[in-house]
Parts: structure tokens; sequence; C-alpha cells
């Protein structure tokens, strides 16, 4: 702050992070937490459970973003303003379609009244001056009200609050009296930790998961393969 250069030697530890393990919830907890949810909850919950989302990425999602035909679905700009694609849950194929077919109504309603425009970073709106209108870029899980977008002073239909989903989380977990402290992002956890006891390769699910380093996808390992990996890197490191 000061550019000053200090002077002597300072023999200084960089401060690090405490290590914490991440909540998780056993398949049985997952399952009945589900099946208090229900509608467009419970369909993101899914989608945070059986795709491995964060939040704010199932929040974002867009029409174009959901691949039916490959089975998969394409996260953009995620954490680090990364792209990836991560698999699409088989048991939401069919209630996402229903779901993508009430929305389309709600779409096609807004247009006919004078509306229908979507939220656009500014370098697509100047690419696709129309695209804030068609169909494929609208949110797969839009607000039940338009609002006045003040970027814009436009009016628009964003997306659901992220609160939504929180509060309903919240309850889900109450109601299916699960002791632990979950949350949203437990369900991310747990999409991780179900793979890798289902023999999924850590390469794999650190993709899947759009971790940049392998060492944030090995929390979801038990202690001693966690153990085994550090020694590894250590060797190698030499």
């Amino acid at each position: 702050m000061l550019r000053k250069p200090i002077e002597g030697y300072l023999d200084i530890e960089r401060a690090s992070k405490p290590e914490k393990l991440p909540v998780v919830f056993t398949k049985e907890e997952t399952k009945l937490i589900l099946s208090f949810l229900e509608g467009t909850p419970f369909l993101m919950a899914g989608l945070l459970y059986g795709s491995g989302l964060r939040l704010m990425e199932c929040v974002r999602l867009r029409v174009k973003d959901l691949d039916f035909h490959s089975r998969q679905i394409i996260v953009r700009d995620g954490k680090g303003n990364k792209d990836r694609a991560t698999m699409f849950p088989d048991t939401l194929i069919d209630p996402l379609q229903a779901h993508l077919q009430r929305v389309k109504a709600i779409h096609n309603k807004d247009l006919s009244e004078g509306f229908g425009r979507v939220y656009l970073p500014y370098a697509l709106a100047r690419k696709y001056t129309n695209a804030e209108r068609e169909w494929i870029w609208q949110y797969i899980f839009p607000a039940k009200k338009r609002s006045i977008d003040p970027r814009s002073d436009m009016e628009r239909r964003h997306h659901i609050s992220e609160s939504v989903l929180q509060r309903a989380v919240k309850r889900a977990i109450i109601n299916a009296d699960v002791t632990k402290l979950g949350s949203c992002h437990t369900l991310r956890h747990s999409f991780a930790t179900h793979l890798l006891e289902n023999g999924y390769d850590i390469r794999t699910v650190q993709d899947l998961l759009g971790h940049k380093d392998l060492r944030t996808t090995m929390i979801y390992t038990p202690l001693e393969s966690q153990k085994s990996f550090m020694v590894y890197q250590e060797r190698t490191n030499q």
C-alpha cells in the first residue's frame, strides 16, 4: 500500500486456509430430501445433485444449454469463466421437457404482449441483435413476474431468484428430519462423493465439477486416498 521496500529478512509463512470436510448426504438422505420438493425447486435440486451444478450455474441455465439428444448439460461461464459439459440425469429428461413446454408458453405470451426480451451480456447482445427475444436464449427457470432491468430500464423476465431454491431445500432438509447442516451446495458435494463411491475415476469427477486443481476434488475421497495422493505429489515434485 505504501509502495516502500521492506528492509531486512522476514521469516513469514503464508497463511493457509483451514481444511474443512464437506457435508455430504447419504444416497438415502438425498432421495428423502428430494421427495419433499416439487415443481421448479425439485427440478433445480435434481440438477444440483444429478449434474453437480453450482447454485448460480443452475439458476442461469438457458434453453440452449440442455442437450437432450447427447444427454449432457453445457455450463457457460462457470467459476473462473470456464465452460464445461456435465451429465444429464435420465430421471429429469421427461420432467424438464414438460417444464420447458410451460416456460415456452409463458415466453410466447410475453412476446404477444410486446415483451419477451431476456438479459444478454453486452458482447452477446451487440453480436446477436435479435437474440434477446429468441427462445433458445431464454432462462430455463424464469421468474414469475417481469421486472425492470436497472442496466437498461427495459422490462424483462429475469431468471428465478436463487433464494427460492435455498429456502425450499432448507425446508426439505428439516421435513426429511436429516440432522446435518446441509444446503443447496451439499447436493453438489453428494453428487461428487456418490460418483466416486460408484467407481468413477477422480479425473472424470474433476471435469464434471469444473475443478481446476485435482486437490480440490480430493476432499471427496477417503482420508487414506488423500494421504496417498499427497505422497505421490511430493515425489513427483522432487
